[in-house]
């Protein structure tokens, strides 16, 4: 990791550009070929996975983002990446977010600290609303026991997802959720989990995965392989995409005088999204308006929605 210009008070860590031998080539791979450029990626994602600073919480965000619209697409419903962070941060202070907001809800679940204790497993999986009982039980037996394994950690979440198919194929967001839960578990040394797997790995892969079960030559092993190593090069080249954004919003916090300026620039850099009354932290929604479209005029936030009205703001 190389240490970009930042205030004292924050260091923005950005990853070393992704090596180009290690991706993930396009045409046919063997099962070896997957398994390295899986092991790669990993690597390569390993120090953004251990940044404590805000900056990880919003790469997280980020990526539970791209893992929930790929489980709405794959769910058979319309809702893109745009109308899942609408439904979860526009809707009312309680209010349900919805089916798509729901599973927003999982994903960002997976990525809080919270989900590198599988006790707490179930109530993190909540949103989905799914009725887990009586699979529940030997699903969580089983994870724990791969985790506690010898073997590789991306065949520990290749087994456990090809379990969770098995048992509950209705749900394939239960089985890719628990596949990034128990790959963090397995490692051991990430802060959370980092979700991962959704947004790269095939439908019919995964809908073939119990085949896994009963011996299918290491077909969905291989699938999960190559997705983890996907995963990861856009994992990490969104990490230093972020951090490149970061360093140039810190570079102009000094330029702003208005007194919410500090509370919402530390915002951003945690958050994946902000409408102007979050910005405003304990001022008015027009302050907080005001000082978004000065951010955005200085070029170091983007608004997110397109529209004129009911807008977001994000680095």
């Amino acid at each position: 990791m190389v240490k970009l210009p930042a205030p004292p008070s924050l260091i923005i860590l950005a990853p070393l550009p992704y090596p180009a031998w290690a991706r993930a080539k396009p045409e046919p791979m063997t099962l070896d070929s997957c398994a390295f450029a899986a092991g790669a990626a990993l690597y390569a994602l390993h120090g953004s996975a251990c940044d404590p600073q805000p900056l990880g919480l919003l790469w997280r965000q980020r990526l539970a983002l791209m893992q929930a619209a790929a489980i709405t697409k794959l769910q058979g419903r319309h809702e893109d990446a745009s109308d899942l962070r609408d439904a979860l941060i526009l809707r009312r202070p309680h209010d349900d977010p919805g089916p798509a907001g729901r599973v927003l809800q999982a994903w960002r679940a997976l990525a809080d600290p919270l989900a590198a204790d599988p006790e707490n497993w179930l109530a993190l999986l909540a949103p989905l609303q799914l009725k887990l009982e009586p699979h529940w039980p030997p699903l969580l037996e089983a994870a724990k026991t791969l985790i506690l394994a010898p073997s590789p950690p991306i065949a520990a979440a290749a087994q456990i997802a090809a379990i969770a198919m098995q048992q509950r194929p209705d749900a394939p967001a239960l089985a890719l959720w628990l596949a990034d839960a128990v790959l963090a578990k397995k490692l051991g040394f990430w802060i959370a989990p980092v979700p991962l797997l959704a947004a790269a790995v095939s439908r019919k892969a995964l809908y073939g995965s119990p085949k896994h079960l009963h011996g299918d030559n290491g077909l969905w092993l291989q699938s999960c392989y190559h997705a983890y190593a996907r995963a990861g090069e856009r994992s990490v080249d969104l990490y230093a995409d972020l951090a490149r954004r970061a360093t140039r919003l810190l570079a102009v916090a000094q330029q702003l005088r208005a007194k919410d300026a500090s509370a919402t620039i530390a915002k951003f850099l945690s958050q994946d999204a902000l409408a102007p009354s979050d910005a405003a932290h304990v001022r008015s929604e027009r302050s907080g308006r005001r000082l978004c479209e000065r951010l955005l005029a200085l070029g170091v936030v983007r608004e997110l929605t397109g529209r004129s009205t009911f807008r977001l703001y994000g680095l």
